[in-house]
């Protein structure tokens, strides 16, 4: 089983031309910095600094914002280049291993999460004392950064496996919700750029209806999930919610956004669907 899953992920990439390659790498790096973030605020309450743990945060959601915005017209491109083949199946099929790189970008990220936190904790006190953000970054790719990067990097503890088998008082609700925001927001950019492969007279107001996949998605994470956590990292920091309490549930939105980017590869052909009837309608 080992040998054929190698074998057709090595098929993948020897056929994957170079736009594909590309989208890939970037979504990749959209769930990897967007996995990262759910240690931010582990990290501002362990420095007692979290709007500075945010604020330097920012600088990566730069990076994941610019891949977003990179992604979509190049995978439009792509899209133009092969749709002249008319085998839309074929060419349909890679969106479903763009989809698969948001779960590895999640993976990997979960995993870096331990060695993330401790790189940003030192990053937050470093800024504390140098107060420049060019200082910073210039220090961060010294000697010195690197070899601190190197001291730093962990694996994820058992302990850590072991918040997973502890389902008491866990917001189950919550992460049933950001399980299904994820896999809608996964899917968003794709399932517009796939509609218009569907039906190509319609691609470029297909292109533009994104927004009315993913705007049920955005609106609950930014109502329901997100003021919930960062009413509960207040709690932590006044003493009304344990540290390890709050670690668990961490954990586990980890885990609720990795089976989301699963999920979403059961959405990209229905949300295409109801673009395409969208466009036609409007």
């Amino acid at each position: 089983m080992f040998t054929f899953g190698t074998l057709y992920f090595s098929h993948f990439f020897y056929r994957m031309n170079n736009y594909v390659a590309i989208v890939f790498f970037f979504t990749l790096i959209i769930h990897l910095i967007a996995t990262l973030a759910y240690s931010v605020r582990l990290v501002g309450i362990q420095t007692g600094r979290l709007a500075v743990s945010f604020a330097l945060f920012n600088i990566l959601v730069l990076v994941s914002r610019f891949s977003n915005s990179i992604q979509a017209p190049i995978l439009a491109k792509w899209i133009e280049k092969d749709m002249s083949t008319g085998n839309i199946a074929a060419v349909g099929s890679n969106f479903h291993w763009l989809i698969l790189a948001a779960t590895i970008g999640t993976l990997l990220g979960a995993f870096l999460i331990p060695t993330f936190q401790r790189i940003f904790i030192s990053i937050v006190k470093k800024f504390n004392t140098q107060r420049s953000v060019p200082k910073l970054l210039i220090h961060g790719f010294s000697k010195a950064g690197v070899k601190r990067i190197k001291e730093d990097f962990t694996v994820p503890t058992k302990q850590n496996i072991k918040h997973f088998k502890d389902l008491q008082k866990i917001p189950r609700k919550l992460l049933l919700l950001n399980m299904l925001v994820v896999g809608i927001l996964t899917v968003g950019s794709f399932s517009a750029i796939y509609a218009g492969l569907m039906n190509p007279d319609l691609r470029l107001t297909s292109g533009y209806l994104a927004p009315v996949i993913t705007g049920f998605a955005t609106i609950s994470l930014v109502v329901l999930i997100d003021p919930f956590f960062s009413l509960m990292t207040d709690d932590v920091i006044e003493g009304k919610c344990s540290e390890s309490y709050f670690r668990k549930c961490v954990a586990f939105m980890v885990g609720s956004r990795f089976m989301g980017t699963l999920l979403a590869q059961l959405f990209l052909f229905p949300a295409a669907k109801i673009i395409v009837f969208i466009a036609k309608l409007i």
